[in-house]
């Protein structure tokens, strides 16, 4: 099932106390970290599945300390979870994006990639194709990491557990930016991150079973040609 479009209808804001703010008719969804709260929203819907994209563009200047988190997750104690987070950064340096898989609330599966562009002057796409075969990373089409379903060797898989889309922006300045040695400058406050073009393509989750109207959707059998394979290596 395809949406594409307007945050009244896609989301919630769920925490922030006002900081989360949609403007623009629908069409821009902003979250700002202040010293007293974070914000931070979820999907409306569930999806066992599916293909998820999103326009991002990250705290400018001084972030350090701030995290800005994309990311699926299950409910419950042993839950799933499939993450971007931004870790944010002193002026001028690049940004790095955190990767992590939990599967029945175990992670360790930690991957980090600097980008390779100002994430803070524009948009940028950040995207999830989570099928039965993988799950993969995309930044702007270009695909960062992949988990493969290895359930034949032992290895966990995420693939009973519905799961919605959240986005937040918080304080992480005891890890987030040098290992915590780097902490958040408050007199900068508010930080905000900018988020557009929501687009979730996926079966949706209702009343405990996966209704999915595109059986044939290209995100369910989507694999890396031998092109994006290098771009991995």
């Amino acid at each position: 099932m395809a949406e594409a479009g307007n945050f009244y209808q896609d989301v919630d804001v769920t925490w922030g106390d006002g900081r989360g703010k949609i403007l623009e008719n629908g069409n821009l969804l902003t979250l700002s970290l202040d010293k007293a709260s974070g914000s931070g929203f979820q999907s409306k819907k569930q999806y066992l599945n599916g293909r998820f994209d999103m326009k991002i563009k990250l705290v400018p200047a001084n972030s350090a300390g701030t995290v800005t988190a994309y990311y699926l997750r299950s409910q419950g104690s042993s839950w799933d979870e499939i993450d971007f987070e931004f870790l944010g950064n002193l002026s001028g340096q690049p940004y790095i994006v955190h990767t992590n898989i939990y599967i029945q609330g175990q992670g360790n599966r930690e991957q980090q990639f600097y980008l390779w562009f100002d994430p803070t002057a524009d948009f940028h796409i950040y995207s999830f194709l989570w099928n039965s075969a993988r799950i993969l990373f995309y930044v702007d089409g270009r695909p960062i990491r992949e988990y493969k379903n290895m359930e034949s060797n032992g290895v966990p898989y995420p693939k009973k557990q519905a799961m919605r889309l959240y986005a937040s922006l918080w304080n992480a300045d005891d890890w987030a930016t040098r290992g915590g040695l780097v902490k958040t400058d408050w007199t900068k406050a508010p930080f905000t991150a900018a988020f557009r073009s929501y687009n979730a393509n996926g079966c949706v989750w209702t009343n405990a079973a996966s209704w999915c109207c595109q059986n044939s959707a290209p995100w369910m059998s989507e694999a890396l040609d031998a092109g994006n394979q290098k771009v991995l290596r």
